[in-house]
């Protein structure tokens, strides 16, 4: 008896390991937004703006001492640029209705060696162990996850925001913030993810705090 179960928990262990393997990534991002449209007519699709920055953001280089930021200014406003898109906005310097400020910063927990049972001693799952199961806010993906080893790497914190201003007199008219705890260090990867959802809704986005998850390649 002691042999089947020992064959079974194997068996699921490499279903498990090959699931994880081959499965999406899930960006399960939380997001609060705010809008004062001042007039009854919202921005339409075709809308110009161009991207402003504050001094600190003037670097071309990522200020990892000073902000937390993973990318430079430049890419961030790119990873932007792609979300906008989606939207219908246009990038028109020269011509522009809005003025759009984005920002990110990333802060990094340690995660602390599993305690050496079979499951391990980290984050959530069955009975405390360190299983992540599909959902929740530790960077997971389609699928299940399993560590692979004794120590595991940190976990990234990262928030992002997006403020649209009048250009006309530089009065705030839309902001979303959008929030993710994941495992996962590329953030050129889970960043984009994050900012499409920190735009979802506009321009009239719902009220309150809402998780929103997007399905990145692994």
């Amino acid at each position: 008896m002691k042999r089947a179960w020992q064959r079974i928990f194997v068996a699921l262990a490499c279903a498990l390991l090959l699931s994880a393997c081959s499965g999406l990534r899930l960006v399960d991002t939380d997001v609060v937004s705010f809008a004062q449209w001042p007039s009854a007519t919202p921005p339409a699709p075709g809308s110009s703006y161009r991207f402003e920055r504050l001094p600190s953001q003037q670097s071309a280089l990522p200020q990892g001492g000073i902000s937390g930021m993973e990318l430079s200014q430049d890419q961030l406003e790119a990873i932007a640029r792609t979300a906008l898109d989606k939207l219908g906005l246009r990038n028109t310097p020269s011509a522009a209705a809005f003025n759009v400020q984005v920002s990110a910063s990333t802060r990094y927990a340690p995660r602390y060696p599993y305690n050496g049972s079979a499951f391990g001693g980290g984050f959530g799952g069955f009975g405390g162990t360190g299983v992540a199961l599909g959902a929740g806010s530790a960077g997971s993906f389609i699928g299940f996850s399993f560590p692979l080893g004794m120590s595991e790497s940190p976990l990234y914190l990262r928030e992002v925001s997006i403020v649209v201003r009048d250009a006309s007199n530089n009065a705030v008219l839309f902001e979303s913030k959008a929030t993710h705890s994941g495992v996962w260090s590329d953030a050129q990867a889970v960043l984009p993810a994050m900012f499409e959802a920190a735009m979802q809704g506009f321009p009239t986005p719902p009220a309150g705090p809402r998780r929103i998850n997007i399905e990145i390649p692994r």
